[in-house]
């Protein structure tokens, strides 16, 4: 089934669930500021969008700078922990279908791998 990594607060987030849900897309709906994925999840997840770590974080956040996660010398490793343990720093939102993810920026992009 696929799913959506979800911030209700997120206009972006919000329009692509719209879109989804236009379609009758059968999806779950994973509020992961609520239900943060773990190393592991997150590791697939880079590995679908084919990402690293610094390109999926959200690096305008305070939190971002607090933790020092721009410095060269942040291992991948360092920076999905980061992730797991603040995943307000995970960009937004992200939908996976199948072996496929995407980031929904712009929200359109989430109908790229229907």
């Amino acid at each position: 089934m696929p799913v959506l990594y979800h911030n209700p607060r997120c206009s972006k987030s919000r329009a692509a669930l719209a879109l989804l849900q236009e379609r009758n897309v059968d999806l779950e709906i994973v509020r992961y500021l609520e239900t943060p994925p773990n190393e592991a999840t997150l590791r697939e997840l880079l590995g679908k969008l084919g990402m690293t770590p610094y390109e999926l974080m959200r690096r305008g956040e305070a939190r971002f700078r607090e933790l020092g996660l721009k410095d060269v010398d942040v291992s991948e490793h360092e920076r999905v922990r980061a992730m797991a343990e603040n995943p307000i720093l995970i960009e937004r939102p992200i939908f996976v279908s199948g072996s496929r993810a995407v980031v929904g920026r712009p929200p359109e992009r989430v109908l790229e791998i229907l």
